[in-house]
């Protein structure tokens, strides 16, 4: 045999073991639960048990927060904190709509004490809205005992079984969630998560929705649709 058909037989070797070695550590990797859409995701939502974390709508991004000692991040004075925009206040309505429209029932509600955060849930009229600290947006994390025990707190919230026939809607902030779980909506963007003692946190992700797509779950399967 010469050298170049020597060379070809290697390299067809190399080629099968490197696909065999692919194959395997496909099979050895963990499968991703799988979230949820349409008419099944709808179906879950309506049968309760689930926690959904919204992002706060869109807001005026030529505002700062200004937060200088413990409890500024609850000024609604948009010269202090940013605020909700016009904008912002109307994708929280449509949502909310939206939502009551599909008939998900809504046992709590809870929010960050930012204004934001707040007036986003609020506005949606799902329920009162009760305000804590172990919601809190990063920037501020050190007033409440820093970032890993700001994690730490709403990790725990996700992780707490929400009995069925209602689930828990929580008006937060982007940078809490995606350092909690990596998953790092835009603005009104949303996940829902399940308590899960066999995850790693004790949750599993469910779905994740920007504002159109509960709009959209509306229109194709409004309440008895």
């Amino acid at each position: 045999m010469d050298i170049s058909a020597i060379r070809a037989t290697r390299r067809r070797a190399l080629g099968f073991l490197c696909g065999a070695i692919a194959i395997l550590w496909s099979c050895w990797q963990p499968a991703a639960a799988a979230e949820l859409s349409g008419r099944a995701l709808v179906d879950a939502l309506r049968s309760g048990g689930l926690t959904i974390y919204f992002r706060h709508t869109q807001t005026d991004w030529s505002k700062i927060d200004n937060v200088n000692a413990y409890g500024d991040w609850r000024s609604c004075d948009a010269d202090k904190i940013r605020q909700l925009s016009d904008a912002g206040r109307e994708t929280a309505k449509a949502v909310g709509q939206a939502i009551r429209a599909l008939g998900v029932p809504v046992s709590k509600v809870l929010s960050s004490e930012y204004c934001r955060a707040k007036e986003t849930v609020a506005l949606m009229e799902l329920g009162p809205v009760e305000t804590t600290p172990d919601i809190m947006n990063l920037r501020s994390a050190d007033y409440v005992g820093g970032r890993d025990a700001a994690v730490a707190r709403i990790r725990k919230i996700f992780a707490a079984p929400v009995a069925p026939g209602g689930n828990v809607v929580i008006g937060a902030h982007g940078n809490l969630i995606q350092s909690s779980t990596s998953i790092y909506p835009g603005e009104g963007g949303s996940a829902i998560f399940r308590a899960d003692a066999s995850a790693e946190h004790g949750f599993t992700p469910v779905a994740r929705l920007d504002p159109k797509d509960w709009i959209a779950l509306a229109r194709a399967f409004a309440s008895g649709g």
